[in-house]
């Protein structure tokens, strides 16, 4: 008996190097067939249980362990560490849902053969990327949500009543996000086996340490500072925390100042790495597939 796995795998083995050739369609069918992935993604993610304790719980757990040891108020401004906190988990949703879990996700589907699959039906690359871009979108607001409610109600964090910020807070998060998203789909490229995750978690772990999410940025070495500053990590955070830390807090930044102009500089240079990453790395077939 012939099956529909069956067909797809032999015209994807008789695809070849053509698997990965990209597709033209019209932008209608491109956004209708997305749309169905979109709901893919997200019913994918709403039912991976595992996924979705690791996800909204870790940022919890940390966020309770470091307010817990780390209380009182900053030197010289009207915040408390407890808020830093929150600000840095924040940014660490952003960082987890699109870079580190997308890395991982797509990694996984070139591994198991499920994209070589995909790319031998119709479905336009693009469509196959919207599905992934709504399953990190729903997956970080729902964690920034989770961790509003756990900074205003447990860490005295408080929610901006100028709209200014919650347009910075919207714009920060997007052109983060997208950031993420790009180099979490550049990098799935070099997780080459199923226990290569340490090449993306090791280096994003560091970067979170250097970056001011666990550890008050301005208190860092300087040099460890310069460091952090090169990458996206740094950026976000930052912006996070100049929309929900009082205006008094900028001036423990080493600039002393939010920097939103080179912020939105910094982050939109990564997406453009992000994307160069993406057309370098990417293939719809695992190192092994024929």
């Amino acid at each position: 008996m012939v099956t529909t796995d069956s067909v797809i795998d032999v015209a994807g083995t008789r695809a070849g190097a053509e698997a990965d050739r990209p597709r033209r369609a019209p932008l209608r069918e491109v956004w209708r067939i997305g749309r169905v992935r979109m709901a893919v993604e997200v019913r994918q993610l709403t039912r991976n249980t595992g996924l979705l304790i690791y996800t909204f719980a870790l940022p919890v757990v940390m966020l309770l362990l470091f307010g817990s040891i780390f209380r009182g108020r900053i030197e010289g401004t009207s915040a408390t560490y407890q808020q830093v906190y929150a600000t840095g988990m924040i940014g660490m949703c952003v960082i987890n849902g699109g870079l580190q879990n997308l890395a991982f996700a797509v990694a996984s589907e070139r591994h198991s053969k499920a994209l070589k699959r995909l790319r031998t039906t119709p479905m336009p690359a693009a469509s196959y990327f919207l599905g992934k871009v709504a399953s990190v979108l729903v997956a970080t607001v729902g964690q920034i949500a989770v961790m509003l409610i756990v900074g205003v109600g447990l860490m005295g964090l408080t929610l901006p009543t100028d709209p200014s910020r919650w347009f910075t807070f919207v714009w920060v998060l997007l052109v983060g996000a997208t950031a993420c998203s790009l180099l979490g789909i550049g990098l799935s490229g070099l997780i080459r086996s199923e226990n290569g995750a340490a090449i993306v978690w090791l280096p994003i772990m560091v970067l979170q340490f250097v970056s001011g999410v666990f550890i008050l940025f301005s208190s860092l070495p300087r040099p460890v500072q310069q460091i952090g500053a090169v990458f996206p990590v740094k950026w976000l955070c930052q912006g996070m925390r100049s929309v929900f830390l009082p205006e008094s807090f900028k001036y423990s930044e080493p600039a002393q100042g939010w920097e939103h102009g080179r912020l939105a500089l910094v982050l939109a240079a990564w997406c453009v790495v992000g994307l160069l990453l993406c057309l370098k790395t990417f293939s719809w077939r695992g190192r092994d597939d024929g």
